[in-house]
């Protein structure tokens, strides 16, 4: 059995542990638990820390627990927060609860046949059955209010006159650590992971234990995700590369994946792949000797759109790179097309003017995209070969035609290497 703990070790995975011996009790098999919010309908990148906890965990002996938070949802979690959350209605955290769960059948096997098969369980179920008063007497007494003011997350909140922290939020420690508990005396689970920003809750939960069991439990963190300018990577922020081909399109995953930074690409490999120790260490060597190459970083964004989108979802995306660099579009599915070009610079035309004889003259054309800004500008670039239509280099007579179309509707400009414009004619 795989060392759980020197797993994540060298990877860069292990921020913090709790709890005495924990390498001892983790040498054995045990039952673990991360809880995941549903404050969206998909996961991000922020949650793929998360979720590769319970994918070593597994792939270490242990039984990995999904908790999904329908009943914390509800309440939601002040962690990380400068503002109190806008609470969600039970039918749209319900929603963002089924949406969820494909996600971690992509990184953790719930087969049957497995004596560790993931186990995924909503605390919505527990939390919902217990009433205010039990709350208060079974689990409330034993916290300090002293300790919980503070807790990071609330004295930071308490400090800020501006935005100050409901009860509601004040409680939601209480109702995470009823989780440990539950899961303790349920499914015997004693050891619960999370971001390093859950450290106070799973310790809050480890506590419960001991004062109403009398009970040793566990807890171990990872780092969390963050920005170049240290900024969390979080559910819903601004930019979040979603785990879901609903929110990011396969190609847009696969892209953010190849333009890792160079000095982050070895950092990226060991925290989001399952690639071996010598597998990565092999290309870091590779990278460092021809980076221009970016094999770190094909290597980086073939596993992970493997992984969540599948094969076929990373061949296209690997296709829809290679047409873009070389400017061969034509062969692009439409889906793909669309995919590729979503972000680039737009306009719209009438379809009527590529139907008659003589067509589109390019030499107007280009001053109303983003290419250029009059028609002196466009001829010196037809003249000097800096414009391509569809991926084919033309000159200054060229005129547009309802044969330039790709699938009926778009055609592709592009100039010098890299700026492309997108015409799409209705």
């Amino acid at each position: 059995m795989t060392s759980f703990l020197a797993e994540l070790a060298w990877r860069g995975l292990l921020h913090q542990t709790a709890g005495e011996a924990i390498e001892t009790h983790v040498a054995t098999p045990r039952r673990g638990y991360v809880g995941f919010d549903p404050t969206n309908d998909a996961l991000t990148i922020g949650n793929c820390l998360p979720i590769k906890l319970l994918a070593h965990w597994q792939r270490a002996g242990h039984t990995p627990i999904v908790v999904m938070g329908g009943g914390t949802g509800l309440i939601g979690d002040p962690s990380g927060k400068s503002a109190e959350r806008q609470l969600q209605t039970r039918a749209q955290v319900e929603a963002n609860v089924a949406a969820q769960m494909p996600t971690f059948e992509r990184v953790l096997d719930f087969s049957n046949s497995l004596s560790n098969r993931a186990i995924l369980t909503n605390n919505l179920e527990w939390l919902s059955g217990i009433g205010y008063i039990e709350m208060l007497r079974d689990v409330g007494k034993h916290f300090s209010v002293n300790q919980m003011i503070q807790r990071d997350s609330v004295a930071a909140r308490l400090n800020s006159r501006e935005q100050g922290i409901s009860y509601t939020e004040f409680s939601y420690v209480l109702l995470q650590a009823f989780d440990f508990l539950h899961l303790f005396r349920s499914q015997g689970c004693t050891v619960q992971m999370g971001g390093s920003d859950q450290y106070g809750n799973i310790v809050s939960g480890m506590d419960l234990i001991r004062r109403a069991e009398g009970q040793e439990s566990f807890g171990a963190t990872a780092p969390l995700l963050l920005n170049r300018d240290g900024s969390k990577i979080g559910k819903s922020e601004k930019g979040a590369v979603f785990l879901d081909a609903r929110k990011t399109s396969p190609y847009a995953f696969h892209q953010f994946w190849l333009n890792v930074a160079d000095d982050e690409v070895g950092r990226y490999l060991r925290w989001f792949t399952f690639l071996d120790q010598e597998t990565i260490l092999g290309l870091e060597a590779a990278h460092a000797a021809a980076p221009q190459e970016r094999g770190a970083q094909r290597a980086l964004a073939g596993h992970m759109t493997d992984m969540f989108h599948g094969v076929g979802e990373r061949t296209r995306a690997e296709a829809a790179s290679t047409a873009l660099f070389s400017g061969d579009v034509r062969g692009l599915d439409d889906v793909t097309l669309r995919e590729v070009f979503s972000e680039v610079p737009h306009s719209t035309h009438a379809r009527s003017a590529l139907d008659v004889e003589e067509g589109v003259p390019l030499l107007d054309l280009l001053p109303q995209t983003t290419l250029c800004t009059s028609k002196r500008e466009a001829r010196d670039f037809l003249t000097s070969g800096a414009v391509s239509v569809n991926g084919i280099k033309v000159d200054q007579g060229h005129r547009l035609t309802s044969r330039d179309l790709i699938h009926g509707r778009m055609v592709l400009l592009k100039r010098g290497k890299k700026l492309w414009h997108a015409t799409i004619w209705e």
